[in-house]
């Protein structure tokens, strides 16, 4: 009976050998992304991005060293990490099962009653219900771990290039803040000291209540922006602290707005398609698309016989002192088979949501190419256009300055009503509060096009290492 079932098991073996594995061979995706970026008016050469590293892109070394604190001590970034290693474990454990196990075992079995009591001593060393992966389901489980594995490294690298670009922007928006800050304090400062001066007028009948009224408007205005930026500092700093996962040094804050953050003019090279499939994100979602792929070969190789091989070889005795004496030896060699026949529609289910786990994947993916060239396009696209923006606040800041010097003098000579020196003080305050705020628009696309064209997850370029 030994000998019938050992050759039905071996027979079994070389006419299923040939059987290839059941995962579909490929899956086609079809993002539906234009072959290329939009028009920009830039010549700049191209750029690699994901090739430049976070530390040869933002040139700012307090910058630096904040993006290094935060590296070191984000919780989210560390639960990123975490979670690389714990998908690492699960694919060792699946792995695992692709090879023989191999176990000692020591048993001493003692029965009585009224028979006389009878002991037996048994060591044994064999393999466990192994199975036979003649259809691939083992492996193509252990493909499923090992790109699930692949999406979460992939997730992590996503999770660090997110954390740099949050610092950089966090960083930058503290700076603008504060020079804001700074930009209505020199103005209440100002305001007060007109203030005082048309207080004296008045009461000398050189100035009516209504200047007086209007400059008072003017310093209640600006102390207003004061109090508000006192505030939105205070917000930028914890949010700062936040992301830093711990206190700021002050040494490492920005003291104003950052003129020049980015090193590089980043604009990519080669066609979108291309660009893209570099970004964490969707190399994540090609991993996983890749592992729901591989468990429909699972799914499906569950239609199929699977064979489990139990075997032992030891040593028997009914006395511990002669366990190892010749003679006692024993083995054992039990196959088994096991065809499914009927399951209540258990298997088909089982494939059925393998195959729609299969196409939510290849559907997350195509989104996530087709998210990735929405941001890149919109980056491009503001990039010449904040670069004009900026060059033309620059010029209304240096106009509006000089209107403001211009109008004070012709009031001072009498030439001006104090209406228009009113209107050109508001004027110059707003081009100026307005060019800091270009200024973070700008600096921010820089950082926003720098992360979705794939780069923040290299501390160094290629070049530099």
């Amino acid at each position: 009976m030994k000998s019938l079932s050992l050759s039905f098991s071996i027979a079994a073996v070389l006419a299923l050998s040939g059987c290839s594995m059941l995962q579909p061979r490929s899956t086609e995706v079809a993002p539906a992304i234009p072959s290329q970026w939009p028009a920009t008016a830039s010549t700049a050469p191209a750029v690699e991005v994901d090739a430049i590293g976070w530390r040869d892109y933002f040139v700012d070394a307090r910058l630096q060293t904040v993006i290094d604190q935060a590296l070191d001590n984000n919780r989210d970034l560390r639960v990123a990490v975490l979670n690389v290693e714990k998908a690492r474990a699960q694919y060792r454990i699946q792995r695992a099962d692709r090879v023989p196990g191999i176990a000692a075992q020591g048993q001493m079995t003692r029965t009585g009653g009224d028979a006389p009591v009878a002991e037996q001593f048994s060591a044994n060393l064999g393999v466990a219900e192994f199975e036979l992966d003649l259809f691939g389901r083992v492996r193509n489980l252990s493909e499923a771990a090992l790109q699930q594995y692949f999406a979460e490294a992939a997730n992590r690298r996503s999770a660090q290039l997110s954390l740099v670009a949050e610092v950089a922007n966090a960083w930058l928006t503290l700076g603008a803040d504060r020079e804001q800050l700074r930009i209505a304090q020199d103005t209440l400062a100002a305001h007060q000291d007109s203030l005082r001066l048309t207080e004296a007028r008045h009461q000398l009948g050189g100035a009516s209540a209504l200047e007086l009224s209007q400059t008072r408007t003017l310093v209640e205005t600006a102390r207003t922006d004061v109090a508000r930026y006192q505030g939105q500092v205070a917000q930028d700093r914890n949010a700062l602290t936040l992301l830093a996962g711990g206190p700021v040094d002050d040494s490492a804050l920005p003291d104003g707005a950052v003129l020049e953050v980015a090193a590089v003019r980043a604009i990519p090279a080669g066609v979108p398609g291309e660009v893209l499939l570099r970004r964490p994100d969707v190399m994540s979602a090609e991993h996983l698309l890749l592992s729901a792929n591989a468990n429909i070969g699972a799914a499906r190789a569950a239609f199929f016989p699977s064979i489990r091989l139990t075997g032992s070889i030891g040593s028997a005795s009914d006395e511990l002192s002669g366990l190892f004496d010749s003679g006692t030896r024993v083995w054992s060699f039990m196959p088994q088979i096991s065809i499914p026949i009927f399951q209540g529609g258990k298997l088909r289910a089982g494939l059925g949501v393998a195959n729609a786990n299969r196409d939510i994947a290849l559907a997350q993916y195509e989104k996530a190419i087709q998210s990735g060239f929405r941001e890149a396009a919109d980056a491009l696209a503001l990039n010449d256009s904040l670069d004009a923006q900026l060059e033309s606040q620059q010029a209304l800041v240096a106009a509006a300055e000089q209107a403001q010097t211009l109008s004070q003098a012709r009031y001072d000579a009498g030439l001006d009503s104090f209406l228009t020196l009113l209107d050109a003080r508001r004027t110059a305050y707003s081009a100026r509060q307005s060019l800091v705020s270009t200024q973070l628009a700008q600096q921010s696309n820089q950082v926003a096009l720098y992360k979705v064209l794939g780069g923040g997850w290299h501390e160094r370029g290629v070049a530099s290492r």
